[in-house]
């Protein structure tokens, strides 16, 4: 099936707008067409002084010919201007209805997609893509349809008044064309999707760079300890030193060819001129060309540098399309509702998306309904892979996954939603009120009912300092809270959600002594009569738990009570003793 052109894609998020796209490029060329009429009159002007010379004030024409170019000039520009106001509402609408399609599409994917993708490249993608296509539907489109129309006419002109100098005059055109294909043809397309590549890949090391900050000044650690977001930034100074470098001769010839016509003018004026007198018409020929053929060269360069940007659009379509193409987990055909709290992995494998391994291989394990159980094992063993796919973040992709009974597969992603509640690590909060924070898991929730979620998740003082409660608008006037605050706050809206199946992946990983301990108290309250799973590396936080399962390269290894498993001496019991030691270092003076 033929690929549509980058126009047809873009014209079909447009609507009725289309037509101003339309409209634009008409009233582009009128007012290119225009811009023309002016040299017209200069040529009048031009001979009326070459025939009168050296009586000049026989030029009685020179005022009103003059006013004729202005008058034309102007509505040139006013029917140019208007052509822009078509185009700009055009491109406003197609981007924002790109934006809009591209967000309804990432909310209907798993959050797995976030995590794979990364999220300084699908930021890239909503925000700087689709970017592109506004600049090139509201500037770039317009200018090209007069851009086109500029070159036609001027031909058109440089034949009509001398065959001979508008023929010369196009020698430098044709050979700056020869130039500029072999520096912006099919090659360069292969390039800017490297140069976009590269631009993405540095945008999105740079996002998980600054998450990364508190642990750089934690530590002291320096750039370099962060290979992948310094070698982002090498490959992209590399890749542009050498694109620099390769189009650098093809354009210093482009440049001197397409601003080098008067040469060849000069050239043939001494040549029709054969050392005899020179007659009036061919100076007033001459003098109009050399007026006339640096327009031309201005039409051209703006001609590269569309072609060019046209090349920006299908990279940047390319990369909406790649986020519009991945399909979202199939949905239920017919409702079924689990029937208990329980959770059940029946000979589980997962591989994530380009892995070379397993996740998790043949996992096997069952979570009855109310039970409490913790996940822990050496970092990439598969903990958060598996509250993940409890979450259907993923789809397995091996066995069987079960809550209440159920495939989770022929669950609604609604019912899934109001069955699971999930606790991140870094659980973030939107720039509003405290209020609608907490409301988001409940919009029907009353204000007393959004004040007790908070009391029962240790917020209390939280909110007792904060200028105006639970109405206080967070990052507003200076207002903002410590990580562990914000993880209580997440706490209480899954207090109002009252789910029954709590995942708690590291959720106080990144909180002081004095905030996990207001935490431990909200996990309590939150976790009474439900069946919880937490994944934790602090095993002082699952000690507790009914069981534990001790999870290695994606196997479960172990799983037993606290008890158990210290006493049977393998790789939990190791752990605790790591843990143990660890904890009972002091600093010496």
């Amino acid at each position: 099936m033929k690929k549509k052109g980058n126009l047809s894609r873009l014209m079909a998020y447009a609507g009725k707008h289309k037509y101003l796209t339309y409209a634009s490029w008409a009233l582009s060329i009128v007012s290119a067409a225009l811009a023309l009429a002016p040299l017209i009159y200069i040529f009048f002007i031009i001979k009326e002084v070459i025939d009168v010379a050296p009586d000049f004030s026989k030029a009685v024409h020179i005022a009103n010919y003059g006013w004729m170019a202005v008058a034309l000039a102007l509505m040139s520009i006013f029917i140019y201007v208007c052509g822009l106001m078509c185009s700009h509402l055009s491109a406003f609408r197609i981007a924002g209805n790109m934006r809009k399609k591209l967000m309804a599409h990432i909310a209907d994917l798993p959050l797995g997609f976030i995590g794979e993708t990364g999220s300084g490249k699908v930021r890239r993608i909503v925000n700087t893509s689709t970017g592109a296509t506004e600049t090139y539907l509201a500037h770039q489109l317009p200018d090209m349809a007069g851009a086109i129309a500029t070159p036609i006419g001027m031909i058109v002109l440089l034949f009509v008044f001398d065959w001979k100098f508008g023929l010369v005059s196009l020698i430098p055109v044709i050979l700056g064309f020869i130039t500029m294909f072999k520096m912006a043809g099919p090659s360069m397309a292969v390039e800017m999707k490297n140069y976009n590549n590269a631009l993405q890949d540095m945008n999105n090391e740079a996002v998980e760079y600054v998450r990364g900050v508190p642990v750089v000044k934690t530590f002291g650690q320096t750039v370099h300890t962060f290979k992948r977001f310094k070698g982002s930034i090498d490959n992209y100074y590399k890749f542009c030193v050498a694109y620099c470098k390769k189009c650098r001769t093809p354009m210093l010839l482009f440049t001197t060819l397409i601003n080098s016509a008067f040469a060849f003018l000069i050239a043939l004026a001494i040549i029709l001129a054969k050392g005899d007198s020179i007659t009036q018409n061919l100076i007033l020929n001459f003098i109009f060309y050399v007026i006339l053929t640096p327009i031309l060269t201005t039409a051209l360069t703006k001609i590269m540098y569309i072609s060019e940007n046209g090349m920006v659009v299908a990279d940047a379509l390319e990369r909406v399309d790649s986020i519009l193409d991945l399909k979202p987990l199939p949905e239920a055909a017919k409702r079924s509702l689990p029937k208990d709290n329980s959770i059940e992995f029946e000979n589980v494998s997962f591989k994530y998306a380009n892995a070379d391994t397993n996740a998790l291989s043949d996992v096997t394990f069952k979570v009855g309904s109310g039970e409490k159980v913790a996940f822990v094992g050496p970092s990439g063993g598969g903990k958060t892979t598996v509250a993940g796919l409890i979450s259907r973040f993923w789809d397995v992709s091996q066995g069987t996954l079960k809550i209440g009974g159920v495939n989770v597969k022929d669950i609604k992603k609604e019912d899934l939603m109001e069955k699971v509640a999930y606790v991140f690590q870094d659980s973030k909060l939107l720039k509003t009120s405290i209020l609608e924070n907490v409301r988001l898991s409940n919009q029907n929730a009353t204000r007393e009912q959004v004040e007790d979620a908070l009391h029962k998740a240790q917020c209390d003082d939280i909110i007792a300092k904060l200028p105006n409660g639970i109405d206080t608008v967070i990052g507003a006037k200076g207002v903002y809270l410590s990580g562990g605050e914000q993880q209580r706050i997440a706490v209480a809206r899954l207090m109002l959600k009252n789910a029954p199946i709590i995942i708690l992946d590291e959720a106080t990983a990144f909180a002081d002594p004095e905030n996990e301990a207001y935490m431990q108290k909200a996990f309590e309250e939150l976790s009474k009569a439900k069946t919880v799973v937490t994944i934790a590396h602090r095993l002082t936080t699952v000690k507790n738990a009914d069981r534990i399962f001790v999870l290695k390269d994606g196997k479960i290894e172990e799983q037993g009570a606290h008890n158990n498993l210290v006493e049977n001496k393998g790789l939990y019991a190791r752990m605790w003793n790591d843990y143990k030691t660890s904890i009972s270092w002091k600093v010496g003076r």
